[in-house]
């Protein structure tokens, strides 16, 4: 372990953030804070074509919600700024030339269509076309050309790249922190662009000068780089500079389990791939976000720490300090890891279980304001404790408790059928006058008498009490019956029986 741990996150400003760049951003931030290192963002914007404008605002909001903000980057602490890679782009040049100049890179001026030629010809003879050593020296490279060809190209302008000469017959031995020995055949790799002439690097070029720049450690990201691995170790020994320790975390995988969560698969799956709602400036589509969905942001960044990395014990609800004490590399799983929406929502109802009463009053007042009901917190909040057990979402609580503020106007069909007999008018009536006499109006006391009443009259249970549910509620759901009494109150309790009594 280095003395100063620092990571970084790098996400292309392309789009929203899918949740799998949040775990990687994720475990960068628990890797960072476990080892009081740094956290450090870093915008990969060289691919201007697919550049979206309010892409990076959305990285940097995302990061803020889910409690895990970056500790330098764009706008912050910058020493090792600037932070975005379309602002550092006069800094690569001199590092391709570097390279060209120690012999591990060259020019390349071949056309697309001469590229394209070759490759149609070695498909023709069951060929893959690879530019790589067997055929480098003979295709329009500097390796081939004089150097009076090389300079009169370069002067008249001829588009041209910079293609890394990967070493001939050797094997690459690597190590990788999740992984662990990856051995590699140079001569199956080809021979990567770092520099194009229009004066942009490519990412393999400007990512590793960047983390060498930035002083980065170790290097997190997800899996996708791992075929780049060689190419980025063999940069650090061109350039002779010391490598960062790699980790590549297993892909997400869609709840089939089979092939990668995409960024399309919410809008077909019917669950959010983003944490905050993105919608689209050109076609004006918008994407859900776990956020406007009403998951915690404590939840879901419980749920994603367990896409891949597992603690070795039962523990499965974790706080955020807690996440950065247990984390480790090494128990990060290699394999693809499965995502489960009917998880996700376990973990949101586990949370708001533990949230406070009061703080789930603050959010249901919202809704109960939109709604233009008012009433008093303390009502509010006792309603609240009453269902909250049976809520995934915030705002199921409406559907959950709606008749603790408005009298029910419709009576579920099949509920009704079932249990308002012939007989059942004239018990609710005599009902109506026992509930009215009643003076101490608590729920044990009206328990007590409504269930004494039952028994003096012979009656089964059920004969009174499912409609007496059906009556205050317009369901056979809800808390405690004599609760809901208790809180709807006396007048309303009878008025809501009368009410049933004349429509039923």
């Amino acid at each position: 372990m280095t003395d100063n741990v620092r990571v970084r996150f790098a996400p292309s400003p392309t789009g929203p953030l899918h949740i799998g760049g949040v775990r990687t951003a994720l475990f960068n931030y628990l890797f960072a804070k476990k080892h009081n290192g740094t956290f450090v963002l870093r915008i990969e914007d060289t691919d201007q074509t697919r550049y979206v404008a309010n892409a990076e605002k959305y990285i940097i909001d995302s990061l803020e919600w889910c409690n895990i903000p970056f500790d330098e980057g764009p706008g912050k602490n910058e020493k090792f700024g600037p932070y975005r890679q379309s602002e550092r782009k006069e800094l690569y040049k001199q590092y391709a030339n570097q390279l060209i100049e120690s012999g591990w890179a060259y020019y390349a001026f071949d056309t697309a269509e001469e590229l394209d030629a070759h490759r149609k010809q070695h498909e023709a003879e069951g060929k893959t076309f690879i530019y790589n050593w067997h055929n480098r020296e003979k295709l329009q490279s500097s390796l081939r050309l004089s150097k009076e060809e090389v300079t009169a190209k370069l002067e008249a302008d001829e588009k041209y790249v910079v293609r890394f000469k990967t070493p001939q017959d050797e094997v690459l031995i690597m190590q990788d922190e999740i992984r662990g020995t990856i051995k590699i055949d140079t001569n199956t790799l080809d021979d990567k662009v770092l520099y194009k002439s229009d004066g942009m690097p490519t990412y393999h070029l400007a990512n590793i000068v960047d983390d060498y720049l930035m002083e980065i450690s170790h290097v997190i990201r997800g899996e996708e780089w791992l075929p780049s691995m060689p190419l980025h170790i063999l940069l650090y020994k061109a350039f002779a500079w010391e490598a960062p320790k790699f980790a590549h975390l297993p892909l997400i995988l869609k709840p089939v389990g089979k092939g990668k969560l995409g960024k399309r698969d919410g809008d077909k799956l019917g669950f959010a791939v983003f944490p905050l709602e993105y919608t689209n400036e050109q076609t004006r589509d918008v994407s859900r976000g776990y956020k406007e969905d009403g998951y915690f942001p404590d939840a879901f960044i419980n749920m994603l720490a367990f896409l891949g990395w597992n603690p070795g014990t039962e523990q499965e609800l974790f706080s955020l300090q807690e996440l950065v004490e247990n984390f480790d590399l090494t128990r990060v799983s290699k394999s693809g890891a499965k995502f489960s929406p009917e998880k996700t929502n376990w973990f949101n109802q586990q949370y708001m279980q533990q949230k406070s009463n009061s703080e789930l009053t603050a959010l249901f007042l919202l809704i109960l304001k939109e709604k233009g009901i008012e009433k008093d917190n303390e009502y509010i909040e006792k309603v609240v404790s009453l269902i909250k057990e049976r809520a995934t979402f915030v705002a199921d609580f409406w559907e959950l408790s709606n008749f603790f503020f408005v009298n029910p106007s419709e009576y579920d069909a099949k509920a009704s059928k079932k249990q308002w007999k012939e007989g059942t008018p004239i018990l609710m009536e005599e009902l109506i006058t026992v509930i009215s006499s009643i003076e101490d109006f608590t729920s044990e006391n009206i328990e007590k008498i409504v269930k004494e009443w039952i028994t003096s009259k012979e009656v089964g249970f059920g004969k009174v009490m499912q409609p007496l549910r059906l009556s205050l509620v317009g369901a056979l759901k809800g808390p405690h019956l004599f609760d809901i009494i208790e809180m709807v109150g006396k007048e309303n309790t009878i008025q809501r029986l009368q009410n049933a009594v004349n429509k039923l």
